[in-house]
């Protein structure tokens, strides 16, 4: 195992001599252009809703999550600015969030939410920064969500109310009980509180502990009983990030307990989730016990996947599954959030700008240094710049068949969508791919020792 992984960081380090060699200027204008959109988006936020958590692009209206600001947006999209080398918007928003941003407030949120974006966003920015007033934000928001994890089980509720603890939700998923590793983890590291990375490691380990004889989690878990509710198994929304953290946490927190569960889940996923009856790889739908098919049902969440592959060694099934991505994509010019694979045709057909495609694209490019992928992430940055691009920013779209926008511009297209767009056609230095691990909001987090 050890000898197989210098071989990986070797081969790493040559492709990544090779891609930087290979920065072009055409490269180099489509980043260009990538940094513009994200200012056109960044100055109507700044317009239209500065203070506030998001824009509603359409209307022009600013939006909060809870009825008071918790800066989303700034938070979200601070490093993807100090990436993008725009210092004075970066400047704007780090006074914006170290002079407004408070989480002693009478107000309930969701944990996963605000751990992803906001302790995420925090503690990638101090990385970045060095201001420890980051940190402390970070530290502050996460001390608040500890109550989370007061269930029987260990397994954390959905909601918390900011200033008295009280929880509620017992009704929980496993992205949502799972995503805290990489956060929280961090987290410790840095303070040298181990209470954060106690919690979320033990809410993982008693989901993990209750898989099916097959291997599988389903969907939904009453975490007061520890009783599956909902048992259809897939890699989709509510499970997604899951699967994405028990690795992203081997790596990056060298856990191997973590790396175990990865692996024999990725064994199960691989056995009875993956599909290839259409001759394409995709993943569906199937019950968690009997691993028997309910639907054949991918989307825009579930195509985080290749880049999950990519990072736990297997390139090739990547590259098979980013192609059927693609093929998603091309069907109506920009990808649909559910999707028949074997009727090719949308099930949903809101987008709502989402980046797991531009991702996997991005992770494909740097393990592989093909230039394919890079021309998929022409092809989505066209796509989405035709039919979402709007007179103040950029608007999800309710119908990729009919190309009808909604009023939604979500936190995550600037730290997310932008930045993996940003990065694979920005120099390779810009951030050195091999010296981070991203949490699934896109934060990236130093390799710390």
């Amino acid at each position: 195992m050890r000898r197989s992984l210098i071989l990986i960081i070797f081969s790493f380090s040559l492709i990544m001599t090779t891609a930087l060699s290979r920065q072009s200027s055409a490269d180099t204008q489509t980043a260009d252009s990538i940094r513009t959109e994200f200012l056109h988006a960044w100055n109507a936020y700044r317009q239209y809703a500065w203070g506030h958590d998001a824009l509603d692009p359409l209307t022009r209206h600013p939006r909060d999550w809870y009825g008071a600001s918790l800066c989303m947006t700034p938070v979200d999209a601070f490093d993807t600015m100090v990436l993008m080398g725009l210092t004075r918007e970066a400047a704007e928003a780090k006074q914006l969030i170290v002079d407004s941003l408070s989480f002693d407030r009478d107000m309930e949120v969701q944990g996963f939410e605000v751990t992803i974006r906001l302790v995420g966003g925090l503690l990638s920015a101090y990385q970045l920064d060095g201001d420890r007033r980051f940190l402390a934000l970070a530290t502050d928001l996460a001390r608040r969500l500890l109550p989370l994890y007061s269930s029987p089980t260990g397994m954390p509720y959905r909601f918390v109310n900011l200033r008295t603890g009280a929880v509620r939700d017992s009704i929980n998923n496993p992205a949502e009980i799972g995503t805290s590793l990489l956060e929280f983890g961090l987290l410790s590291r840095l303070t040298g509180d181990s209470a954060y990375a106690q919690r979320a490691k033990r809410a993982v380990t008693e989901l993990f502990r209750r898989r099916s004889s097959i291997g599988l989690v389903g969907t939904t878990i009453d975490v007061t009983t520890g009783q599956w509710v909902d048992r259809s198994s897939h890699i989709g929304g509510m499970i997604d990030s899951y699967y994405e953290y028990l690795l992203k946490a081997a790596i990056l927190l060298k856990d191997e307990e973590c790396r175990h569960m990865w692996e024999q889940s990725n064994a199960a996923i691989e056995r009875y989730v993956a599909d290839t009856s259409t001759g394409s790889l995709w993943y569906g739908v199937v019950d968690m016990e009997s691993g028997n098919r309910l639907r054949t049902v991918f989307g825009s969440l579930e195509a985080f996947f290749p880049a999950v592959l990519c990072l736990g060694g297997d390139t090739a099934r990547a590259a098979q599954l980013e192609s059927s991505c693609l093929r998603m994509w091309n069907v109506y010019g920009i990808e649909p959030e559910e999707f028949d694979y074997t009727r090719m045709t949308a099930l949903s057909p809101q987008y709502y700008l989402r980046p797991e495609i531009i991702e996997s694209a991005y992770y494909l490019f740097r393990f592989t240094g093909d230039e394919r992928y890079r021309d998929m992430g022409r092809i989505f940055f066209d796509g989405i710049r035709r039919y979402c691009r709007t007179g103040a920013g950029y608007a999800m779209l309710k119908s990729v068949i009919t190309k009808e926008q909604g009023d939604r511009m979500e936190s995550f297209f600037f730290a997310e969508t932008l930045k993996y767009l940003y990065l694979l056609f920005a120099d390779p230095q810009t951030l050195p791919f091999d010296q981070v691990v991203f949490n699934t909001e896109a934060h990236p987090f130093r390799r710390t020792p």
